[in-house]
């Protein structure tokens, strides 16, 4: 597949190009189908592990599960449904889980992929990324009668979310060989179960001054902020949906 080209507007425009546009574009035949096939590509890597947690709560097994989600891609490509997506319709999740909905609740289409053997040539399913999902998958996996199917992909996809922002973050810091001092500093950005050390102990421990770490773990936490953006402005058309993406994301993070 041909890589997902830069902006086309300048490289001052972040919107001029992103994933979903490049599919929604598709749709109108404004755009190449394989550059196309490679965005979508790209967001699914990072949208399997919720996908595959909705079809585990339903009640799935586990690589039967693997086998739909892998199935779900092939039968996305070979009917090309991402042409289909209207604009106005909303967020690239809600299409997908729409879609694969759709494809679960059609069983011959559900069999006729099975019998393919999934979509190993569109997106290659690692041991890892499959051990990752399950994981993910159990930890609702005791509240799925309460929240439910939809829930359980919503929680999904924001801790697959923050994930890939953290990802990025580390290969930027990893770029400019800091990858140790991120490293140090991760257990400031939120969620842990143990909480972050006091600066002056961990300023000592790393040989600088307990200021020059906060300055440190400021600059963290707005980069982090920032990668959280490009992840979810690959998948919108405009600065105002991508502060709504990233309000649903406090949401549901915040939802007890």
């Amino acid at each position: 597949m041909k890589p997902l080209p830069g902006t086309i507007h300048g490289q001052s425009d972040p919107f001029a190009q992103t994933h979903w546009s490049v599919i929604l574009a598709a749709g109108r035949s404004e755009a190449d189908p394989e550059v196309a096939g490679a965005a979508l590509a790209q967001l699914c890597q990072t949208y399997w592990a919720p996908l595959y947690s909705f079809v585990r709560s339903r009640g799935h097994a586990m690589h039967d599960a693997q086998d739909l989600t892998q199935s779900f891609f092939a039968y996305l490509i070979e009917h090309k449904i991402y042409t289909r997506v209207d604009q106005q319709k909303g967020r690239f999740r809600s299409f997908l889980l729409a879609s694969l909905k759709n494809f679960l609740a059609d069983a011959s289409d559900r069999e006729r992929a099975l019998k393919r053997g999934g979509a190993c040539d569109f997106l290659a399913l690692k041991e890892e990324q499959a051990e990752t999902a399950e994981s993910l998958f159990q930890t609702h996996v005791d509240f799925r009668d309460a929240i439910g199917e939809d829930e359980i992909f919503e929680r999904s996809w924001a801790e697959a979310l923050v994930t890939a922002g953290l990802d990025r973050l580390s290969q930027a810091y990893k770029a400019e060989g800091k990858e140790k001092l991120f490293e140090e500093l991760k257990i400031y950005l939120a969620g842990g179960a143990d909480s972050p050390p006091a600066y002056e102990k961990l300023a000592g421990r790393l040989g600088v001054l307990a200021s020059t770490l906060r300055s440190h773990v400021t600059r963290l936490r707005a980069r982090y902020r920032e990668a959280l953006r490009a992840e979810v402005r690959r998948t919108v058309n405009t600065e105002a949906q991508v502060d709504g993406e990233l309000r649903e994301l406090l949401r549901v993070l915040t939802r007890n």
